[in-house]
């Protein structure tokens, strides 16, 4: 998912171990510590930018899906232990050989229009992500249903796509392979439910209060768009009792540093980032909480373009980039460089060792006479005769300063001239989505805690390849890790693809994300469930 606010907070920060033994049950719930609640109960959350869509069928981004977490909910949500437990399904069952699961939709669960919410809702949801007329972006989340891809790419009948409802109560789902971490991939925004009537009364039926019929713990009260959203307690959620909350408001201010202001003033309570040159002051304070977060902060290349379709300028790129140096004196939060696409954290084959770790650096940092050289074989020795191109980010202050020493970093090191271009939140998506660009910044957050949800960003016909590089023997070996069962072949396949990666350089990692965060020191239980994704404010309180 694509990370955003400091960088695009474009899931499941847990290992696949525990995934499993929650697999074949509903398991135990866990409850957050009983509190008594005696202030006001109003948090203010710095959302950053306006959400570009509320339907859960087109979200991308963390901006939208940290909304739709508290107006909607799936079959399961990850509680504050990060484990998935019970939400619109009560319990599930699994078949043994793990490609079977059946939930059972809860009696109490209702939409804001007063509608049961229905195993239906569930179906007519899925199917609509994966029908190609919606186009859905992230509907490859869901490939791992039986004929889903296909439907996808009408090769089969929607009728025979692994999901349906059995009654009002009971969805079944096969899938094409078993996939242990199922119960958590369904808490995510695009497994949520909508309302069939909601949907029907147009494109932007989520866009106001009346419109936007949800089931999760908050219901929209107001929006004012490019300003805020304010949201109320949810009376009719089935566990409207555990939710101490009575005021939710998003409000909506791009600069860090204004929004650092407003925290330090009492007018924002969280705010999912700080200016990097404030990091130090803001540790000493207190106010500031660095998260672990497994995602990578890249550029991107458009490779249909010249220069940037000869691999030798790609890597020249990245080759002349001191990541060390970014790290240790622009972000200034403990990121990791990044010398591979796949972050620290994420899981290899054995879950006790990290992927990043085995696969190793995969190219060089900061070296600068290769990058020279591969430049002049190129055809541009010491810049000359390049063409001057374009970097482009959303509007932020760190995101600037980054770009703002990595155009340094090329132009005293390779004799090149980048221009910046930075944009409003909207109009950088729609920049992207339109392949408006040469370089473009961008960061990707695990989607589910397995290699897999970064490397499969790359293939050619992902619709997140935003930089179109297509290389058949990678998409081979992704295809292979995807159809093996065994996880040693999986992890080998992926290996093998990311060296095929980083040797033609479409995307530049940058660092492995640290997530420093804004939080007053009364604020209890709102987390990330991913540890650096969206925030989850069902279980936060003020004390």
């Amino acid at each position: 998912m694509k990370k955003g606010f400091r960088y695009n907070r474009i899931v499941l920060v847990l290992l696949i171990i525990s995934l499993v033994t929650v697999s074949t049950s509903c398991g135990k719930k866990t409850e957050p510590p009983n509190q008594a609640v005696t202030k006001p109960q109003i948090i203010t959350y710095n959302l950053a930018s306006e959400p570009k869509t509320l339907d859960p069928a087109s979200t991308t981004g963390v901006i939208e899906g940290t909304v739709e977490m508290a107006l909607l909910e799936g079959l399961t949500r990850l509680n504050p232990s990060r484990v998935p437990e019970p939400a619109m399904a009560e319990t599930w069952t699994v078949s043994p050989d793990g490609k079977t699961y059946t939930f059972k939709i809860r009696e109490n669960a209702k939409w804001t229009n007063g509608d049961p919410v229905t195993a239906r809702d569930f179906e007519y949801a899925w199917k609509r992500v994966l029908d190609p007329q919606t186009a859905a972006r992230s509907s490859y989340l869901l490939f791992g249903i039986k004929n889903a891809e296909k439907f996808n790419n009408e090769e089969a009948k929607v009728e025979e796509v692994g999901v349906r409802a059995v009654d009002e109560r009971t969805l079944k789902v096969d899938l094409e392979t078993p996939l242990p971490y199922f119960v958590s991939l369904v808490s995510m925004p695009n497994f949520y439910p909508v309302n069939s009537k909601a949907v029907a009364k147009g494109e932007n039926w989520y866009a106001t209060p009346e419109g936007m019929v949800g089931n999760g713990p908050f219901v929209m009260e107001k929006w004012e768009h490019q300003q805020k959203i304010i949201m109320k307690k949810n009376p009719n959620y089935w566990d409207a009792a555990k939710v101490k909350l009575e005021q939710l408001t998003f409000v909506m201010v791009e600069s860090i540093d204004t929004g650092l202001t407003m925290f330090e003033t009492g007018q924002v309570d969280i705010q999912d980032e700080a200016p990097a040159r404030q990091i130090p002051r803001l540790q000493s304070t207190g106010s500031l909480r660095l998260d672990p977060d497994p995602s990578v902060y890249y550029y991107t290349l458009n490779c249909k373009q010249t220069p940037l379709n000869d691999p030798r300028v790609r890597k020249a790129l990245s080759y002349a980039i001191n990541r060390k140096v970014l790290v240790e004196k622009v972000t200034q939060a403990g990121e990791k460089p990044a010398l591979g696409f796949v972050p620290y954290g994420i899981p290899d084959a054995l879950p006790q060792n990290d992927f990043r770790q085995v696969g190793g650096d995969l190219f060089p940092d900061g070296d600068v006479a290769q990058a020279q050289k591969l430049l002049a074989e190129a055809g541009y020795p010491g810049g000359n005769g390049f063409p001057k191109l374009t970097l482009l980010y959303n509007n932020q202050e760190n995101h600037k300063l980054m770009a703002e020493a990595i155009q340094e970093m090329w132009r005293s090191g390779l004799g090149i001239q980048i221009e910046l271009r930075g944009e409003e939140w909207q109009s950088y998506l729609d920049s992207l989505d339109g392949q408006r660009f040469d370089i473009a910044w961008t960061g990707w957050q695990p989607d589910y805690l397995d290699p897999m949800t970064f490397m499969e960003l790359n293939t050619s016909d992902n619709s997140n390849n935003l930089g179109a590089w297509s290389n058949p023997e990678y998409d081979r070996l992704i295809n292979q890790a995807k159809e093996s069962g065994d996880q040693k072949t999986r992890m080998d396949s992926m290996h093998a693809a990311e060296k095929i990666l980083m040797d033609e350089m479409p995307v530049v990692p940058i660092y492995s994300y640290v997530n420093p965060s804004l939080y007053k020191p009364g604020v209890k239980g709102v987390f990330y469930p991913l540890l650096g994704s969206y925030q989850e404010f069902k279980w936060g309180y003020v004390e």
